[in-house]
């Protein structure tokens, strides 16, 4: 991944009239035997694909099964590229690769993630690169991912060889129409995405057809599924998955339900605003000085409930996005096990690469600024924890819904242990616990410095903590590092 990345930076920039960026893309093949092959774009002609050359101009007389290939970018899709040109997806499937490890997805939502389906669904393993390699691969194509979100809006005007669909949502709902779209939430995108046509011309209803949320159909145009979703005055009429369930449970053993049935681009901010009326604020006395905090982290809270909406898997019609307030928790649920190739290991150590399961979807809460821009949010829920010194969240899968559980206070994390565990713990333990939940993994100098606690009392509470599978110790020695767990 790295060489890959290397590799990246010698590309050529192509030479253009218009000012199109090119991007920077980097690709290593590694052998069978071992040997190892690089290319970069336009390495050796003005604009060929970093795949292209790799693939055809170098190797198109070689056997390659058994390779593994390495690119930063998302290889193109079949449907991607002008007749007769062979996207890099259909050489890499015909060079008979059978693992590819992908570093970012390609920018533009309306070929995002099919390059990777096609290879998916041709038997190809596919990975994604570590998420600090990602950020780097971002950064260093700055300009040209900017120019291809710009260049998402404007229509194709080539027939496509082949149509590769990631879900029936993308697909037009034969039973709806425009005028089922909800005008505020239209509105409420085109303010907050900034764009300048207004919502009831045919300039922005053309931008939505560009963007997969109209669809033409004998001469009309209607909504698709992701349109709906997004727009539609009332998704549940169409959809009955759509939408979120949220309750909150008060300490007094009081239920109040809400069911949030609008269009998506809405929910949040009707969310919060509920959420708001409901629950005042929390007086923390634990500091000589009072100061007052939110009754939940707002900012958490919002990213959470996106990206249950944005990558839950749709296709399951039996469930909805739910959201439960306790005293100590906020837990959110969404349909689906995590997209692959990302696995559920991955997000409980925030190490998860970006990958959106919707993109059509993503793509619109991005231009809202309410979604990380190509992520799932992970790096918001850890940073947001550590900043308002909270217990870091956990995921867990509980089939058929993904679990993010995010902690409101400090001590929750000790609250929500099985009460046994709790009378087990000390003072001292307690303590030693709620600070160890701020972390994803520690050493034992590290606990007994940020405690001050002398070694063998460290190593008694450690010690303590792994036989209650709180801990995992990760080596042995004074190397040994404890990896935290979230029961």
């Amino acid at each position: 991944m790295e060489q890959a990345i290397e590799v990246m930076r010698r590309s050529v920039d192509e030479p253009r009239k218009d000012d199109k960026a090119s991007p920077k893309v980097g690709t290593v093949l590694r052998k069978a035997d071992g040997m190892i092959e690089t290319a970069c774009r336009g390495e050796l002609r003005h604009g060929d694909h970093a795949e292209f050359t790799l693939l055809e101009r170098k190797n198109r007389s070689n056997k390659l099964d058994g390779s593994i290939l390495f690119a930063t970018l998302e290889p193109c899709a079949p449907d991607s590229r002008h007749a007769p040109k062979m996207s890099c997806t259909e050489r890499i499937v015909l060079s008979r690769i059978k693992e590819v490890w992908v570093g970012i997805e390609d920018p533009d939502p309306k070929v995002d993630r099919k390059g990777i389906k096609y290879l998916q669904d041709s038997g190809v393993t596919v990975h994604m690169f570590d998420r600090d390699l990602q950020e780097i691969i971002h950064a260093e194509n700055r300009e040209f991912i900017a120019q291809a979100m710009e260049r998402a809006e404007t229509a194709r005007s080539a027939k496509q060889l082949k149509e590769i669909t990631l879900s029936p949502f993308e697909s037009a709902l034969a039973t709806s129409a425009v005028k089922d779209f909800s005008d505020e939430a239209l509105e409420r995108y085109r303010a907050q995405a900034k764009i300048a046509d207004a919502a009831d011309s045919s300039a922005f209803k053309r931008r939505l057809l560009q963007q997969g949320l109209l669809k033409k159909e004998k001469a009309r145009l209607v909504p698709t599924g992701f349109g709906f979703l997004l727009f539609g005055k009332e998704p549940r009429r169409i959809l009955h998955q759509a939408g979120l369930l949220a309750t909150i449970h008060y300490p007094d053993g009081k239920e109040e339900p809400r069911d949030f049935d609008d269009p998506l681009v809405l929910i949040p901010d009707l969310l919060e605003k509920w959420l708001r009326d409901k629950l005042p604020n929390v007086i923390d006395r634990s500091r000589m000085q009072r100061r007052e905090h939110p009754a939940l982290p707002f900012e958490m809270v919002r990213e959470a409930v996106v990206n249950a909406l944005i990558h839950r898997n749709y296709d399951i019609t039996g469930a909805k996005c739910q959201l439960v307030v306790t005293e100590d928790t906020i837990t959110v649920k969404s349909p689906g096990a995590p997209l692959s190739p990302i696995t559920l290991k991955q997000l409980q150590s925030f190490t998860a690469p970006m990958l959106s399961r919707n993109p059509a979807l993503h793509y619109v809460f991005a231009r809202m600024g309410m979604a990380e821009e190509r992520g799932l949010g992970i790096k918001s829920l850890r940073d947001g924890a550590e900043k308002l010194g909270l217990p870091l969240p956990k995921y867990t899968f509980e089939d058929p819904y993904l679990v993010l559980t995010l902690y409101r206070s400090p001590e929750s994390a000790t609250h929500v242990l099985k009460p046994n565990t709790i009378d087990s713990l000390n003072k001292d333990e307690r303590a030693g616990w709620e600070f160890l939940a701020l972390r994803s993994e520690v050493t034992m100098a590290e606990y007994a410095g940020q405690m001050k606690f002398d070694k063998r009392k460290a190593q008694r509470h450690l010690k303590h903590f792994v036989e209650l599978r709180l801990l995992r110790p990760v080596g042995s020695g004074p190397a040994t590092k404890y990896k935290v767990l979230r029961p």
